[in-house]
């Protein structure tokens, strides 16, 4: 319990950055045996784990930690995934250095925190090249079915918990692959998609049918589908990204970043992309701007280099410190060659027929804002021209007018038009209509995506066994127990 005093931190080797930044591969190598053992004894077992604490799954870090130590692989996966329908996703992409990772109890003591998202990648990629992974199985099949809107992470996770319950589940999207963001808005380089796609397979070999390219409100209705189910998810995340309104004359050369993100991760999945054949959303050769200091801005800047940009620069408004996307992934975007322009302000785009030149105006920070964050205040006199070619966006997502979207008028949204649950049944207000994810919490992290997803699925079938009059076995057991007393 206290080797963490004489074995040294050790992440995964990493790719130099002239190496990586002429490639989409994923950077990180895997733990090889020994070392993942080394790093999973450095876990010193606290009594109150605050890296569980921190994760929005809870998972249960110490126990498969303490087993990979020991060889115990199977048991570890085992462990692991009881909370998590995608361990080798969340070891990849979440930002550790602000969940689990950064609450480790040994890190706080100065001795490095212990490499738990390396580590849990490390164990599930094993469990799936040792075929532990294996279809959904249950006793038997209900008459019951859902449907969900979306094949995110809020989707994905609802839909094998609620197939683990033996309910039929057909998930809809409008997409031609399923995954949402996990195929089309994170890079390779952080998220292979072979790994995605082995867990939407492994759904589907489990009975879960997915009918892709299906918008809602054109291919088919939101009450034809209502009435094909028992109960409906809705987890159709964010996809509309918010603009800083400088974009006045329109221009082709100012996108926004998830449209740009999803044409390079197209280009990689080997399909016909018109707006890069044509170089609109192709970096390569230009001085590009990022607008944003996010994980999606991080994921803009990393791609522009890998396209073979001349140049990238970050533009944002407060310091490096006041980020709110992973520091890990800012470092490795420092490390790749990007420009950081902190407490940056884009004032102005100027330019004839597409823009050539961003003016921009230096920031300090002032008091507390109600959030406890320093407010960015504008430095007089501080205003400076930047030559730039292509300018994007990465300033957030905001909800899509659903209501609209699916002919639903009565379907209600809060203020910033995310949807409005009961958040004790994750119902929205049309009665067997659930929503989960994104489009409830607004643009998130994936595990959060995950943690929605499985509350819903067990909020869905809550509903459905009180609509049945199903009563719950084991509260059926207990009532027997408390007569027998």
């Amino acid at each position: 319990m206290l080797k963490f005093t004489n074995i040294d931190q050790k992440n995964p080797d990493k790719d130099l950055s002239e190496v990586r930044s002429k490639h989409f591969k994923e950077i990180y190598s895997r733990f090889e045996k020994k070392r993942a053992e080394e790093q999973s004894s450095r876990c010193s077992q606290c009594g109150v784990p605050f890296c569980q604490v921190h994760c929005p799954l809870q998972n249960n870090i110490p126990d498969w930690l303490k087993l990979t130590a020991e060889d115990r692989l199977k048991e570890a996966y085992e462990i692991s995934s009881e909370t998590n329908n995608m361990p080798e996703v969340c070891g990849r992409i979440c930002p550790q250095d602000r969940l689990c990772e950064g609450n480790c109890v040994i890190e706080q003591s100065g001795h490095g925190t212990v490499t738990i998202g390396s580590i849990e990648k490390y164990i599930t990629d094993i469990a799936w090249e040792k075929g532990w992974v294996k279809k959904i199985t249950f006793n038997k099949e209900k008459d019951s079915s859902i449907g969900i809107i979306g094949s995110g992470p809020a989707g994905l996770a609802a839909a094998e918990q609620l197939r683990k319950k033996g309910y039929k589940v057909t998930i809809y999207d409008r997409y031609d692959r399923a995954g949402g963001l996990l195929i089309y808005g994170i890079p390779n380089f952080k998220l292979e998609k072979d790994i995605v796609k082995k867990r939407t397979d492994r759904l589907k070999q489990s009975g879960i049918n997915f009918i892709m390219n299906c918008e809602i409100g054109s291919s088919i209705t939101f009450d034809e589908i209502k009435n094909k189910h028992d109960a409906i998810l809705i987890a159709t995340g964010v996809y509309k990204s918010r603009e800083i309104n400088l974009n006045t004359l329109d221009s082709s050369n100012v996108v926004p970043a998830l449209e740009f993100l999803t044409a390079s991760n197209k280009k990689g999945l080997k399909d016909q992309v018109k707006d890069f054949e044509n170089g609109r959303l192709d970096a390569k050769d230009k001085n590009v701007a990022v607008i944003g200091g996010g994980d999606t801005a991080m994921d803009c800047v990393r791609t522009a280099v890998r396209q073979g940009a001349k140049s990238v620069k970050c533009i944002y408004r407060r310091d490096k410190k006041n980020m709110p996307g992973s520091q890990r992934e800012v470092q490795n975007a420092i490390e790749e060659g990007v420009d950081f322009n902190w407490l940056t302000l884009p004032k102005e785009y100027l330019g004839d027929n597409s823009i050539e030149q961003i003016k921009i105006v230096k920031m300090q920070l002032g008091s507390p804002d109600e959030s406890g964050r320093r407010e960015p205040e504008v430095i007089l006199d501080s205003e400076e021209k930047l030559d730039i070619d292509l300018i994007i966006e990465a300033l957030g997502f905001m909800p899509e007018n659903l209501p609209k979207m699916f002919d639903k008028s009565d379907l209600t949204v809060t203020q910033w038009g995310t949807l409005k649950i009961d958040y004790k049944t994750m119902m929205t207000n049309l009665e067997g209509v659930f929503a989960a994810g994104d489009i409830v919490r607004g643009a998130s992290l994936v595990v959060w995506g995950i943690k929605d997803g499985r509350n819903a699925a067990e909020n869905i079938h809550n509903f459905l066994m009180n609509k049945n009059n199903i009563k719950n076995p084991i509260d059926t057991e207990n009532q027997k127990e408390t007569a027998r007393g």
